[in-house]
């Protein structure tokens, strides 16, 4: 029997995956590498947790709210005492955070004000094709783009970002990403965290030249040189809503925290310091069925997970850090919660949060196979799917609206794989089947030479949209497919 790559990875176990200069032990498959900072870095949690503004609507009229989002070059202080070059909506980062309403609909002019092509991207969104940020559907500097969000989706904690083809890791990597917070009447009328106690908290990471630039590896023809990168960038600092390894000032009181992975290619496994609960309440696709009490929180590139953190249960004057489990040394530190006061607390976290229709595989109509997988691409290293690299010419599946079909994936390193339009439920992870109440997804990790099977019913509009690895170089170096709903 010939042995693959996938299958000798399997034979293995996870392990196999670990670097050797930057490979697979198994091969020459990439996997992410570090760009090392040259600037002086601060100490950890002596810098402020900078929290997004809120974008307040242009206009509104019965029906809509409008904003405008305007994408320009800035200087913002990320490390003290230095000007670092940015890429921001509104020249900030991250971008402003929009707060809008489920079934309100809302329209977001980005005006180009930078010297390249952008796309924006609501992720998690269900959205009609002409305003989901398709890569080539590109906004040319000097000009601008409605996109519509009707919004017909649950509460959840989503987040927009540029997903300019072949240009969304460097492009975002220099800003350009921003929180959008999702409500409705089922999530508002729990007694959970609110106010100044819901904290959204955008987690990266990112590298800085001596003059404060966030470097970001060039474009290559040399030999080997394109590949240098290609299995994902990653940086050595830790950065919270754009601050390095911060602080934030808490009452000895509930909080909801809204977690984001926001990195390249960075995955977290996040845990309290001294140890603690995380209470998940929710993930990509909004409020979970029922809370789950966990120690830890894993995160690939694009997930969210929605966390209430009690810190009455600890002492005023205590220290509690937000670790990453998967890091060393400074990458294993994300942020610091200083308990600063006594405070009253009405909130609570029901036994029950919401219903969550479960998807029947019974109804399934079709079955399709994705392989997520390194090869050739125009004779260099690429990253392919079937076998094949990103062509917005074709259409790899045409899933007709309304149907339940199942999608098994497949890896061979792991790549986070993000489905547009419509979230998905897991069926099974390595061939055991997913136990417990169903979860909306829109991102999912597939960890080395790993199978994953999700369910999921396509809704609301046809035309195209793209399933692709969130990992951003290997988005952008054609691990992306295109699918039309028909």
């Amino acid at each position: 029997m010939r042995v693959t790559r996938r299958r000798a990875l399997g034979l293995l176990g996870l392990g196999a995956a670990l670097t050797v200069s930057g490979c697979s032990l198994l091969g020459s498959t990439p996997l992410p590498r570090m760009l090392t900072s040259t600037a002086p870095l601060p100490e950890p949690y002596t810098v402020p947790l900078p929290l997004p503004a809120v974008a307040k609507p242009g206009r509104t009229d019965a029906t809509t709210d409008y904003y405008e989002l305007v994408q320009r070059a800035a200087e913002v202080e990320i490390l003290p005492g230095l000007r670092t070059p940015i890429w921001g909506y509104d020249g900030s980062f991250p971008g402003p955070a929009i707060r809008a309403r489920s079934g309100r609909r809302t329209v977001v002019r980005v005006s180009n004000g930078l010297a390249v092509p952008t796309v924006t991207h609501l992720h998690g969104g269900h959205t009609p094709p002409e305003s989901d940020g398709f890569p080539t559907d590109l906004v040319q500097p000097g000009t601008h783009r409605d996109y519509v969000f009707p919004l017909e989706q649950r509460a959840a904690t989503l987040w927009y970002h540029d997903h300019r083809m072949d240009f969304t890791g460097p492009q975002v990597w220099r800003g350009l990403a921003g929180f959008f917070l999702v409500g409705d009447d089922e999530e508002a009328a729990l007694p959970l965290p609110a106010g100044e106690r819901d904290v959204p908290l955008m987690i990266c990471d990112r590298s800085f030249d001596a003059d404060g630039a966030m470097p970001y590896p060039a474009r290559h023809d040399g030999p080997g040189a394109r590949e240098a990168f290609m299995g994902g960038v990653l940086g050595d600092v830790i950065l919270v809503n754009g601050a390095p390894w911060p602080r934030h000032g808490v009452d000895r009181a509930r909080h909801r925290l809204r977690l984001l992975n926001a990195s390249n290619a960075r995955t977290y496994e996040l845990a309290l310091s001294p140890g603690g609960r995380l209470i998940r309440i929710g993930g990509d696709g909004g409020l979970l069925a029922a809370p789950v009490p966990a120690d830890r929180v894993r995160l690939a590139p694009g997930e969210r997970a929605d966390v209430v953190v009690d810190f009455a249960a600890y002492r005023v004057g205590e220290q509690v850090e937000l670790r990453n489990l998967l890091g060393e040394g400074a990458q294993a530190r994300v942020m610091r919660f200083v308990v600063e006061r006594d405070a009253r607390d009405d909130s609570a976290v029901p036994r029950t949060l919401s219903r969550v229709e479960r998807l029947d595989p019974a109804r399934a109509a079709v079955t399709r196979d994705f392989e997520f997988t390194s090869g050739d691409l125009h004779g260099h290293t690429g990253w392919l799917i079937n076998g094949k690299p990103f062509d917005a010419r074709r259409a790899d599946a045409r899933p007709k609206l309304g149907q339940v079909e199942i999608w098994r994936l497949t890896s061979d390193v792991a790549h986070p794989v993000h489905l547009h339009l419509d979230h998905f439920q897991v069926l099974s992870v390595a061939g055991e089947r997913r136990a417990g109440p169903p979860e909306w997804k829109d991102t999912i990790e597939l960890r080395e030479a790993q199978t994953v099977e999700i369910v999921t019913r396509f809704t609301g509009y046809r035309g195209r949209y793209v399933m692709h690895c969130h990992n951003l170089e290997h988005e952008d170096m054609a691990m992306m497919s295109t699918f039309e709903v028909v």
